[in-house]
């Protein structure tokens, strides 16, 4: 029980990291506003574990994000 507990806890994750990266794509590439935008952000893992969980990042989290920002400001801002 606990591997399929896993599995599902792991689906749950991937869904809400998906959905909030079509939330800020909503928000920038669409023009559906700020709600949409805040409402992606928030569903980041980081910023989570530091709101609920207080975890406190190191510089590699905080470089590794960092990194995956500029990623996503790649794709999200090209012109097209």
């Amino acid at each position: 029980m606990t591997v399929l507990r896993t599995i599902g806890l792991l689906l749950l994750a991937a869904v809400c990291e998906i959905g909030g990266a079509w939330l800020v794509w909503q928000g920038v590439r669409e023009g559906r506003g700020l709600k949409f935008i805040a409402g992606g952000l928030v569903a980041g893992s980081l910023a989570w574990g530091m709101v609920v969980d207080g975890f406190r990042p190191d510089r590699f989290d905080i470089t590794g994000a960092a990194v995956c920002l500029v990623g996503v400001s790649i794709i999200m801002l090209a012109p097209r």
